[in-house]
């Protein structure tokens, strides 16, 4: 992606490691400037964490459940092929609706699946589920990118989005670690999955309130500012 590159400094470390983590850091402080922006990331974080835990720890639950192998293999394919082509069908609805209320009809939708996963008993039933999950997982994914991007000055598009992809790994060992403890506690997954929601309840209330439009003002404001230009 073209931006201005960014040398390195007498100040900063010459370590990989620890530089690499310091630039996470001074991203992170500069989004403090971009308000909305950082909202958006944070709703990301905590919904994103419900997702990814519903995919990995999916086959884990069904075992814990009785299914055979075969069939939680064959669900995941289902996942795949299902999810190709709903996600440029939800290219194609938040052209209509928007990508935000895409989003949040994705989480609405990870919502009740998580709520039906606790009354699951049978292949069939996580043969349902999987289709579910194939219709929202690629379109939340892309719409939350799109969102995330339209927002970003396209001046530092490159080290947001490198922010954007790291931030949302280390974040996402909640999901499993409430997994895990809520497993523990009541000596069984039934109730981790339905725990889950708190994911998306919380990552959706902080979604509504994202001001898209004025991030994606202040973004472009940046450009203006700094003399960017796409051609």
């Amino acid at each position: 992606m073209p931006e201005p590159r960014v040398l390195r400094t007498e100040d900063e470390p010459p370590n990989v490691l620890t530089g690499g983590f310091g630039r996470l850091t001074h991203t992170f402080r500069k989004m403090a400037s971009y308000r909305q922006l950082l909202l958006f990331l944070i709703a990301f974080w905590v919904y994103n964490n419900g997702i990814g835990t519903i995919m990995t720890m999916a086959v884990a639950y069904g075992d814990e459940i009785g299914l055979r192998l075969e069939h939680m293999v064959i669900a995941l394919i289902i996942t795949q092929f299902v999810g190709i082509p709903f996600s440029f069908a939800f290219g194609w609805l938040a052209k209509r609706i928007g990508a935000k209320r895409g989003i949040l009809l994705a989480i609405v939708i990870y919502t009740i699946i998580s709520v039906a996963g606790y009354f699951m008993q049978t292949e069939t039933h996580f043969y349902i589920l999987a289709f579910a999950v194939g219709l929202v997982q690629g379109g939340s994914q892309a719409l939350s990118r799109s969102v995330y991007g339209n927002m970003v000055p396209k001046s530092q598009s490159a080290e947001f989005f490198g922010f954007y992809s790291t931030s949302s790994k280390i974040a996402g060992v909640l999901g499993p670690l409430l997994f895990g403890v809520v497993s523990q506690i009541t000596g069984g997954s039934r109730l981790s999955i339905l725990s889950l929601i708190v994911f998306f309840l919380v990552g959706g209330l902080l979604l509504i309130r994202v001001d898209v439009r004025e991030g994606i003002r202040v973004a472009r404001e940046e450009d203006v500012e700094v003399g960017w230009t796409t051609g």
